[in-house]
């Protein structure tokens, strides 16, 4: 498919450019009744992301294209149909190439939309 269906990409859920950890992607961000949320990212540039760690699990589908989730000290290779979940409290990184497409569901509040 190369991208996401456009009815994915409204405007309205946007993800702000500072809740974005990784440079040059472009997101979007849907929430759940929970609380949980779920993200739809697309990279445009090869990038790193800087280190991160939630109060909440994440899980992560790659779509598209080639991901190196960095989870302590272990380089994870993943590409288009592989998962992961990442335990809440646990610090993590990547490494994304250039028109790489992943999912990733939250188990709370992860990023905040442009207009809000």
């Amino acid at each position: 498919m190369g991208d996401f269906p456009q009815f994915m990409k409204h405007p309205a859920n946007r993800i702000a450019a500072t809740h974005q950890a990784t440079p040059g992607v472009e997101g979007y961000v849907f929430d759940g009744a929970d609380g949980s949320q779920m993200a739809f990212w697309t990279c445009r540039e090869t990038a790193s992301s800087a280190p991160a760690v939630h109060e909440f699990d994440e899980y992560m589908l790659v779509v598209e294209g080639h991901y190196t989730l960095i989870v302590g000290e272990q380089r994870i290779a993943m590409a288009a149909g592989d998962e992961y979940l990442i335990p809440r409290g646990t610090w993590h990184a990547g490494e994304v190439l250039a028109g790489t497409r992943t999912i990733h569901a939250f188990g709370g509040h992860r990023a905040d939309r442009a207009g809000a």
